[in-house]
């Protein structure tokens, strides 16, 4: 199960958010502003971060760089009332990969969730897969190596 943490300081959005992504089958974590994120961003796997651009003592893309330092594969959707296209613009350079304007349509929200974390997944196994390719490819040399010390041995 993956978890996702939502982090906004409105209580009724928070709780809300929470009980919906658990009906969706994630396991959702909670904050209700920046420092209680960055806590958890430091002692719980997260896989995608859900979070509002304001909020009380950090604002959303600095949380988005915080997780992007602990593990740069974890997914990140900021959610914010004002739609201003700086806005959006600092959103993705800090790498959020999606945006929400406020009022959330949560179906929209859901097809959100599920790409974020199907793209995740995709990342991973190319990542695995491109390090065995790597490691084949580093070890072609060595048994052509080890291939020919035994032909001159035997020979």
């Amino acid at each position: 199960m993956e978890n996702i943490l939502i982090v906004d300081d409105e209580k009724a959005i928070l709780d809300m958010m929470a009980e919906t992504i658990s009906r969706w089958g994630y396991n959702p974590i909670t904050a209700d502003n920046g420092d209680t994120a960055i806590e958890k961003i430091h002692n719980t796997p997260i896989d995608l971060l859900l979070t509002d651009f304001r909020l009380p003592k950090r604002n959303g893309i600095e949380l988005v760089k915080e997780i992007k330092e602990v593990d740069p594969t974890t997914k990140a959707i900021l959610f914010t009332g004002y739609s201003g296209i700086d806005n959006a613009i600092d959103a993705f350079n800090a790498g959020v990969s999606d945006y929400l304007v406020k009022p959330v349509d949560l179906t929209e929200l859901h097809e959100k969730i599920d790409s974020q974390l199907n793209n995740r997944k995709v990342g991973k196994k190319f990542k695995t897969i491109k390090s065995l390719n790597w490691g084949m490819l580093i070890s072609i040399p060595i048994w052509l190596i080890l291939g020919i010390i035994f032909i001159k041995l035997l020979g």
